[in-house]
């Protein structure tokens, strides 16, 4: 709204500060800061009530549909596209009753199930090699101590 920039506001505040004083430069911001809320809450107070009034003269109606036809003549591949996408979305609202229905809710066990079924493999493939890497520890700090008993014999 108002192009000040930092330097700007450094100068009004140091201006301020030697007209107004130390003591009395919070008071002031203060009320100017109450003064600023007043102003913006009159300004939304009076933003509202326009939109109050353009809702009940019907305006707001109006002007959506003029904007849909703005719309439709600039971009009627983005129009058609919309009347697509209605269209597709209506399509995938199914009731649950009729045999497309019941047939979605199958498949839809269907896939749980395979879900369950591929997370139950892969745990137990974890699990086998979380054994095999245990057992090749093992393994393998049992040849390290067989070692380490022939060095003691050696020496």
């Amino acid at each position: 709204m108002f192009d000040i920039g930092m330097t700007e506001m450094l100068v009004v505040g140091v201006v301020a500060l030697i007209v107004v004083g130390p003591k009395d430069l919070p008071v002031m911001f203060r009320r100017v800061g109450q003064f600023v809320g007043k102003a913006k809450g009159m300004a939304r107070e009076f933003s509202s009530a326009m939109n109050d009034a353009a809702d009940q003269s019907g305006m707001r109606e109006v002007s959506s549909g003029l904007s849909k036809s703005l719309k439709a003549a600039s971009n009627p591949i983005g129009t058609a596209m919309d009347g697509v996408k209605d269209a597709a979305s209506s399509l995938t609202k199914v009731e649950p009753d009729s045999e497309t229905g019941k047939l979605s809710a199958k498949r839809a066990e269907d896939v749980a199930r395979i879900q369950a079924g591929t997370a139950r493999a892969a745990a137990e493939r974890k699990a086998r090699e979380a054994a095999e890497a245990l057992a090749k520890a093992d393994e393998l700090d049992a040849s390290l101590q067989a070692k380490l008993a022939q060095k003691k014999a050696d020496s």
